[in-house]
This record gives structure tokens, C-alpha cells and sequence, in this order.
């Protein structure tokens, strides 16, 4: 799903990210993030990995070791770091024990990749504030983008409420927004309108919607997906 300059900027906080695993997984976090001007560290116990990664140049800097020691974090300044991705789902025991690590090393924010519901359930247990089932994730994008091609980007504030951003639907097209009454008539708040990279925010009622404007919606899933 491709995402649109609004939301990204919502998204974007001026922050230094860490990724312990540098497999496929991982090194995209890396790139993605890099691209965007953040800074990156790289971390993997493979010495080839994270040479490749500096080859490559898609993180700031890239360092080997094994995050099962917690010495090894601590000396390498780990723990400093606001947030850290643990991108090695594949490897339960070492998932686990690096997240322990982590969390008791006081890192404000713990991201982990899983594998399992298992593998799941204990890192909710351990505290980790964010966990990617990327397999599962990639199904509902694959559903999302069938069902409701309409949606350009979604944005999940909780499993029954998204921020989205919609093509302006044909039967919305040289209609204000005062004459549309979305909340009333939708159940959906409009935030944003606007084209591309460009969005005029909280828009007035006598904004005039024209075809191939985008418009940014808070609701309900339910509701939004009524709506497309």
C-alpha cells in the first residue's frame, strides 16, 4: 500500500532507531529509515551482515554483536537508544531473551518482530511496546487493497478506528463539504483535503471537493468502510 505525504508527516518524529537483525526483515526497517533522514544503527552478531548493511549504506553506522549479552548492549551504548527494533522473529529463544534485555535496560520503546502467536503472547508478557507479525500485516494489506481500493493509506489507531486517506469518490465530486455532512451522514470526521503533497488542514464547510483530491477521514473501520 503505498503511502501519501500526509500521513507520513504525521508519522515522522525526529528520534535515533536501533535494529538488532540485519536479515531481509531488518535491513528494510534500516533502509526505509534512513531513506527518511533518520539516524540508524544496524546491529547483527553476523559480521557479514553488517558489513554489507555499511557497504550499502543504508544505516549510519553498523556494529556486530550478540544481543543475548546485555553487557554487550550496555557497552555499546544500546540502551541509550530511544527505540529499538528487534527484527529476528525467526529465532524464538534469541527474540526473547534480546527484548528482556532491553526492557530491563530501561529502552523507552521495545519494537519486535514475531513469528508465532506464541512468540506473540510472550513479548506482550515481557512488556514490549510494539509487536509486527509481518506475514499477518502483509494479509490484511493484500485484503485491504482488494476490498477498498479507494483507500490510498490507513493509519490504525486501534483494531476498530483508522485514519485514511481516500480518493474523493465520484458522487463527492463539486460538492462542499457543508453539503456533504459527512460526520452526520457518514460517521467520519474530515481532518485534511487536498492533492499529492499538498493539504490544506481542518478544512471550512465551504471547501469544494473536486476529482482527484485526496480527503484524510477519522472513523470507524465500520463506518469507513461503508463509506468506500
Amino acid at each position: 500500500m503505498k503511502t501519501s505525504h500526509f500521513l507520513s508527516l504525521i508519522r515522522q518524529e525526529k528520534r535515533q532507531f536501533a535494529v538488532i537483525g540485519l536479515g531481509r526483515f531488518g535491513r528494510a526497517v534500516c533502509e526505509t529509515l534512513h531513506i527518511n533522514g533518520y539516524e540508524v544503527l544496524g546491529i547483527d552478531q553476523d559480521p557479514k551482515l553488517v558489513a554489507e548493511v555499511l557497504a550499502d549504506r543504508v544505516v549510519g553506522n553498523a556494529i556486530s554483536l550478540d544481543s543475548t549479552d546485555d553487557t554487550a548492549l550496555r557497552e555499546a551504548g544500546i540502551f541509550e537508544i530511544e527505540t529499538v527494533i528487534v527484527a529476528i522473529g525467526n529465532y524464538l529463544k534469541e527474540s526473547i531473551i534480546t527484548c528482556l534485555n532491553l526492557k530491563e535496560g530501561g529502552v523507552k520503546s521495545v519494537v519486535a518482530k514475531v513469528s508465532s502467536e506464541t512468540h506473540e503472547k510472550i513479548l506482550k508478557r515481557l512488556g514490549v511496546d510494539l509487536i509486527i507479525f509481518p506475514e499477518h500485516k502483509a494479509g490484511q494489506d493484500l485484503a485491504y487493497t482488494l476490498t477498498t481500493p479507494a483507500i490510498v493509506d490507513r493509519f490504525k489507531l486501534d483494531p476498530n478506528n483508522s485514519i485514511v486517506e481516500i480518493l474523493v469518490p465520484e458522487e463527492f465530486c463539486d460538492k462542499t463539504l457543508a453539503e456533504l455532512q459527512l460526520r452526520k451522514n457518514h460517521g467520519v470526521s474530515v481532518l485534511a483535503v487536498g492533492y499529492e503533497e499538498k493539504f490544506k488542514i481542518n478544512p471550512p464547510p465551504q471547501e469544494r471537493l473536486q476529482r482527484g483530491m485526496i480527503l484524510v477521514l477519522l472513523g470507524s473501520n465500520e463506518d469507513i468502510g461503508r463509506l468506500v
